[in-house]
């Protein structure tokens, strides 16, 4: 094993997904908060009030009706209205991660606690205050913070009246956001990323087969408005506060050929392109990529970058990468493969090499080791792994604990990997696993798919003592960090 001694050992959650208090502290709604509960098989959906009162809701990657506004409505469930509390629980939670030894703590500000609708020209002092005390309470413990200052919740506001990412005008939102929250956690937080899984507009061509070509218009135009206000940001912290540290994280879309057939190496190495290095070249490259009108071109996009905009590109390039890994998927020419399973939101092909989870996500450490010599020998930046690990369901016994073995194999795996990439020569300064306490899945907005190293008492509908609890895991992960990894069984 050979992990640095500096080397950055934690966790990772979001806002959206375990804060909760989502009408509390003068916080505005974000879209996230009238997205109903799903499962592996129930796709979440957004409720909707029409002018005349009608209500209703559609499919999460649906627009709801012309004229119609996002209702939060009676005889829905929210999950993430409440999620697990951490808006309540913080004191306690971080208490538990520094038991583990965490080094560092991933989380994001909820954009609309400091800025309720995103257009106002003061802060929410209350919402200011609130993540001073997290980050404060977290350095009690030299739990140093890494902050994602927008992690799938832009305020609703700016969705709902200005259109979303596709109006120039969140760009400006956004910086102002950036300048407030940097002046104000000076001292308090060193590591920042701008966007969570920033290349997510561009991977809705998975999902959506067909999609019709408004839909891919706006996801280029929403991406690059993106990109150009987290260069804005990088810039300005570079500017003004030199001590900060900001990267950028992308959705790690590990992509193998199906086969040895060209055809179908060749598709994989489009597929990465477009999911993966499509957004990684801009934020770390500062400029757009060569295959990136190869691609414009084939889903009959007219797009243009404005002159103006590929300075800052290249002015506000990303410190760090930072990217989330789960699994790996297959491509291949050969329609008569098999899918993934269900839950998989990639849909790629069924690789007969690996073993996959109960929601379809294939397991594969080597792939982690693969795709870290990729990307430090694409970038030459540090790397930090900023989510990882295995959704699972997880059995209370009679003595309350909790043995997740399954999650401890998974790990334990993920963690030999990395210590080979750093042999192999990857620069890599951090794990922060994902989901390090239960909290509610994104994809699902479901309970039972538990990530954490720690247990909460709450099921798919909300019911439960909220009460923390420790896992085998728990314990593991301690050893883990006590030995800067040399400690795995």
């Amino acid at each position: 094993m050979s992990f640095p001694k500096n080397f950055y050992w934690g966790g990772a959650t979001a806002a959206n997904q375990c804060e909760g208090g989502w009408n509390e502290g003068g916080r505005g709604p974000a879209k996230t908060d009238v997205t109903t509960g799903g499962s592996a098989k129930k796709s979440r959906g957004i409720t909707y009030r029409m002018p005349d009162g009608t209500e209703g809701m559609v499919g999460g990657f649906s627009r709801i009706p012309e004229g119609a506004s996002y209702a939060v409505l009676d005889g829905y469930y929210y999950p993430n209205h409440k999620a697990i509390a951490f808006y309540h629980h913080y004191k306690e939670d971080i208490a538990l991660f520094a038991e583990m030894g965490f080094k560092m703590f991933r989380m994001s500000i909820s954009w609309s606690r400091i800025f309720p609708k995103g257009i106002e020209e003061e802060p929410n002092r209350e919402g200011i205050e609130f993540y001073r005390n997290v980050f404060t309470e977290l350095r009690k413990y030299d739990i140093e913070p890494l902050v994602t200052m927008c992690h799938y919740d832009t305020p609703l506001y700016l969705e709902e009246v200005l259109g979303g990412w596709t109006n120039r005008q969140l760009v400006d939102a956004f910086e102002k956001y950036a300048k407030v929250i940097f002046e104000e956690y000076k001292g308090l937080v060193r590591y920042w990323l701008t966007f969570n899984e920033i290349n997510s507009q561009l991977m809705m061509k998975n999902f959506v087969p067909n999609a019709p070509k408004q839909m891919l218009e706006n996801a280029y135009a929403g991406l690059h408005n993106q990109f150009v206000a987290s260069a804005r940001a990088v810039k300005l912290a570079h500017e003004q506060y030199p001590e900060y540290v900001v990267g950028c994280m992308i959705a790690g879309m590990t992509t193998y050929p199906l086969t040895c057939d060209p055809q179908d190496v060749l598709r994989a190495q489009h597929k990465m392109q477009e999911d993966f290095y499509y957004s990684g070249d801009v934020m770390i490259r500062g400029h757009y990529p060569v295959f990136a009108k190869r691609m414009w071109r084939e889903d009959g996009v007219s797009f243009e970058v404005p002159e103006e905009d590929l300075e800052i590109l290249k002015e506000g390039r990303a410190d760090f990468f930072s990217f989330s890994y789960y699994s790996t998927s297959c491509e291949t020419t050969h329609t008569d493969a098999p899918k993934d399973g269900a839950g998989n939101l990639v849909l790629g092909y069924k690789n007969p090499y690996i073993q996959y989870s109960d929601w379809g996500w294939g397991m594969d450490a080597d792939g982690l080791r693969y795709i870290l010599n990729e990307i430090y020998g694409r970038y030459q930046v540090p790397i930090m792994i900023v989510e990882n690990g295995l959704g699972a369901i997880d059995t209370v016994e009679a003595d309350g604990s909790i043995h997740d073995d399954y999650r401890i194999a998974y790990l334990k795996d993920h963690v030999r990997a990395m210590s080979e990439a750093i042999d192999d020569g990857v620069e890599l300064i951090a794990f922060t696993p994902w989901g390090c306490i239960d909290l509610v899945s994104a994809s699902t907005g479901e309970m039972r798919k538990r990530y954490g190293f720690i247990y909460v008492d709450m099921d798919d509908d909300g019911n439960g003592s909220m009460e923390r609890s420790r896992k085998d895991s728990f314990y593991w992960y301690k050893k883990v960090i006590a030995s800067n990894g040399e400690e795995l069984e």
